[in-house]
């Protein structure tokens, strides 16, 4: 690998203006010394993200896009793919913010590794208190566990990474997502690179900014989409899963049936959520270290949204979308040599 390849940043965007602005700037702005060039794929956005993107061709050459007629992350990302052309492909959403020396770095530890995809940490930041206590959620294991890209680690194999600096040659290889992954698609991907022999590496000098969902409602969508995929990922690997993902969907069953006995038999079935909440306000408050009092006021609420969302998400995931997903299966695809 030269020192300085070209590199081709791909984003999928629906629904982006708010930041989509800000985050081709964070691209456009890297300390990296090599060619770029930044192909957005444009899911059918009710806001003015298609102008938004129209307006960035037109500013900057090394800019274009490509359509996503299905909105569907995953074929948004096999479009960019195909649309892009230089050796290392760098993914990054329409709301996540490159830290300056993003680029340089990952293609770096490429070099260093071996790997054929690099990653760091999802760094959450919020522009107002209700996203500030999701991204203090966010980034507390009492929000998400020990995940390192959300809470950080030691630099490292890893079985997944938040987005991706991949060598173009490996999504090739595997012929890029799986578009019936609406969810999970990064995790799936980085299965197939595992079992062809490919080292996925987690650095905690990769950070990638990220700005949390601006409602209840939406952050409740978003956790309970990831508990409804995260079990397709257990029912499509069994060996996947393990006590951090069944946490949320215990703690829902729990909850409710300490409801169900509180309300029906005895008082005493009040004990089990009354802990849970317990819990979650006590964990807010190293969380909330440095916020403001409103911010530390909604981390409960957060926390709560993610983890009733998650677990519920999990729970209720159909039997027959990971069966339709299994059916999608693409076996891994090792280098041939002669």
């Amino acid at each position: 690998m030269n020192a300085t390849p070209a590199v081709s940043v791909i984003m999928p965007v629906l629904n982006e203006e708010r930041h989509l602005r800000n985050s081709v700037r964070h691209i456009l702005e890297q300390e990296y010394d090599g060619e770029m060039e930044v192909v957005i794929a444009i899911g059918p956005s009710s806001d003015r993200t298609e102008e938004i993107a129209a307006e960035l061709v037109r500013e900057d050459p090394r800019i274009h896009t490509v359509p996503n007629p299905t909105g569907r992350t995953p074929a948004a990302l096999n479009a960019a793919i195909k649309a892009s052309r230089h050796p290392i492909v760098v993914r990054v959403d329409g709301h996540g913010m490159l830290s300056p020396n993003y680029i340089a770095t990952a293609v770096r530890l490429l070099e260093e590794t071996g790997a054929q995809n690099v990653g760091g940490i999802m760094h959450a930041e919020g522009e107002n208190a209700w996203e500030d206590a999701v991204a203090a959620a966010m980034t507390s294991k009492i929000g998400v566990g020990n995940a390192a890209f959300h809470t950080g680690g030691e630099a490292a194999p890893a079985e997944t990474v938040y987005l991706g600096v991949f060598r173009r040659e490996a999504l090739e290889q595997q012929g890029g997502y799986n578009e019936e992954f609406i969810r999970a698609q990064d995790w799936e991907l980085n299965f197939r690179i595992r079992e062809a022999g490919g080292l996925i590496w987690f650095s905690p000098e990769l950070k990638v900014q990220y700005r949390p969902r601006p409602s209840v409602k939406a952050l409740a969508k978003q956790y309970k989409d990831y508990g409804r995929w995260r079990h397709v990922v257990a029912r499509y690997h069994a060996g996947s899963i393990n006590l951090r993902y069944l946490a949320p969907p215990t703690a829902v069953c729990a909850i409710a049936a300490g409801i169900v006995v509180g309300a029906a038999l005895t008082p005493w079935g009040f004990v089990i959520p009354a802990g849970y909440l317990a819990a979650i306000v006590a964990g807010s408050v190293p969380a909330g270290k440095g916020l403001s009092l409103k911010a530390r006021a909604q981390i409960p609420v957060a926390l709560a949204t993610m983890h009733m969302s998650w677990g519920f998400g999990f729970l209720t995931s159909p039997r027959s979308l990971a069966k339709k997903v299994i059916a999608s299966r693409r076996p891994a695809v090792r280098t041939t040599t002669v």
